[in-house]
């Protein structure tokens, strides 16, 4: 995990961050952009958090809990980088959520930069990419602010403007 001074502290999700993940995965403020809108029961929270335990165990590495450094116990939004599918694409994704209290404070930047010295200095990953949808500006800009770049589309929601891929490669990384 990245060792620069941070204002969050990252662990690996526990079961006990049930409760937490259902309140910010369900309210329907966190969810403004997204096509399947708010979880709806605990069960798709234990689902999503199943699947996180599992990326974790697999491959030592997922998305994370995060929490402001001088409240550790109090989970204020989830987010790092784990495997997606970009439909039939397997990616490696950056991405966040926080409960609606700990939004403009800068921390998706933070998490976002974070994430990235976890995939480019620990991992050694050649690229880390980011899904977002074309009408969250706040994201955009986030993805922008860590140094991704527009990458194409992906024709993800039916009936609906396809999402924006971003993308950053390793520094060393050249592209030809």
């Amino acid at each position: 995990m990245p060792n620069n001074p941070s204002r969050l502290i990252y662990r690996q999700p526990q079961p006990a961050d049930i409760g937490r993940l259902f309140a910010i995965f369900g309210d329907p403020q966190t969810n403004l952009f997204n096509p399947s809108g708010p979880m709806v029961s605990i069960d798709d929270a234990q689902r999503l958090l199943d699947r996180w335990l599992d990326q974790w165990s697999a491959l030592g590495y997922g998305w994370w809990a995060i929490a402001r450094r001088e409240a550790p116990e109090y989970i204020i939004g989830f987010g790092g980088i784990a495997p997606l599918n970009y439909l039939t694409v397997p990616r490696i994704n950056l991405g966040y959520r926080f409960a609606v209290e700990a939004w403009g404070q800068g921390y998706a930047t933070e998490v976002g930069r974070d994430a990235l010295v976890l995939a480019f200095e620990t991992l050694g990953l050649p690229e880390v990419f980011g899904l977002v949808r074309p009408d969250h500006a706040a994201s955009i800009r986030v993805l922008e602010k860590i140094g991704m770049q527009p990458f194409g589309v992906l024709e993800d929601v039916p009936g609906k403007a396809p999402s924006l891929v971003m993308r950053i490669s390793h520094p060393t990384t050249t592209d030809f």
